[in-house]
């Protein structure tokens, strides 16, 4: 394909309009799970009131289960306590995108062991306000 101002142009205007029905699509899609929770809550306030765990219908079986999420109000004395009871497995692996760039910017000589990095170019555009053309 031959780059041309016009393949451009369209490439970007295709580019915005995936981009608005993606959005359109999240909004939908936000509304829904919006719902599911009120329907879920409905549900879950039912079984309580029937003091039931689980219960049976022609649709299906519903289960009523117990979730227990943990958290932290005070992050410096939750990495004390894992250092001091060497506990770094209650931790999940995954690491800081940019608190890392960060360390290794200011620490260029120093890296983590078995650290492995990825870089992909990628491209953006910003609409022109006068211009609300979509494909």
């Amino acid at each position: 394909m031959e780059i041309n101002e016009v393949n451009l142009e369209k490439l970007m205007t295709t580019e915005i309009a995936m981009r608005d029905k993606i959005d359109d699509l999240e909004n939908q899609i936000k509304d829904i799970k919006a719902q599911r929770e009120q329907v879920q809550m409905a549900l879950n306030e039912a079984c309580r009131q029937l003091n039931v765990s689980s219960l049976k219908t022609k649709v299906g079986t519903l289960t009523r289960t117990l979730k227990t999420r943990y958290w932290t109000s005070d992050w410096p004395s939750m990495y004390n306590f894992l250092k001091e009871n060497d506990a770094l497995e209650l931790m999940e692996k995954r690491i800081s995108q940019t608190n890392m760039k960060d360390f290794i910017a200011t620490n260029p000589n120093i890296a983590p062991p078995g650290l492995q990095t990825t870089q992909e170019y990628a491209v953006q555009i910003r609409r022109n306000k006068d211009n609300k053309e979509t494909v």
